[in-house]
């Protein structure tokens, strides 16, 4: 599987370039996947509905099929919570795509893109972590080794996802 991950502080614009790189993507005939990692404990299913009552009676696995959509359930294995090995439960449903972008974990071992905002206050990740490939902002940030990609223009940062995944015109998902 393909990752690449999109991070940046809260309010920095994550989310809504996640949905513009996956809007542009699509477009170009791409399929891709995303996954919206988070630190924060939530409850996924809706506590007192059949499937979380199956997950509470101990069932291992728990899916939800419906006209409009499908969903599976299942406990995180006992790794660390910042190992990659945790994205791999992911990869038999990402398999069809050529790409998944991650929106969060700045810990990954994967690429890393982070986005953001001068306003906001705060000094980009990417001044102090070398592993950032790139910095997606309209500002002039200071000292980071990064490259500095421009907010504008959503089709120049898709044609960089695409270098980056490696997924050139026909290229096969996976």
């Amino acid at each position: 599987m393909k990752r690449i991950h999109i991070i940046g502080g809260k309010n920095h614009g994550k989310t809504t370039l996640v949905t513009e790189l996956v809007e542009e993507l699509t477009a170009q005939g791409f399929r891709i996947g995303t996954i919206k990692h988070t630190h924060h404990a939530h409850e996924l299913d809706t506590p007192g509905k059949d499937s979380h009552r199956h997950r509470e009676a101990g069932a291992a696995v728990v899916g939800i099929l419906t006209r409009s959509m499908n969903a599976l359930f299942w406990p995180p294995a006992p790794e660390p919570s910042d190992s990659d090995a945790r994205y791999e439960a992911f990869a038999p449903m990402m398999a069809d795509c050529h790409c998944t972008l991650v929106e969060g974990d700045t810990k990954t071992g994967a690429i890393k893109i982070e986005v953001w905002r001068e306003t906001l206050g705060t000094e980009p990740l990417a001044a102090s972590d070398d592993s950032i490939v790139a910095l997606v902002t309209d500002d002039q940030p200071l000292n980071v080794a990064a490259q500095v990609w421009p907010r504008g223009g959503i089709a120049q940062l898709a044609e960089r996802i695409v270098t980056l995944a490696g997924m050139g015109p026909g290229s096969p998902p996976h």
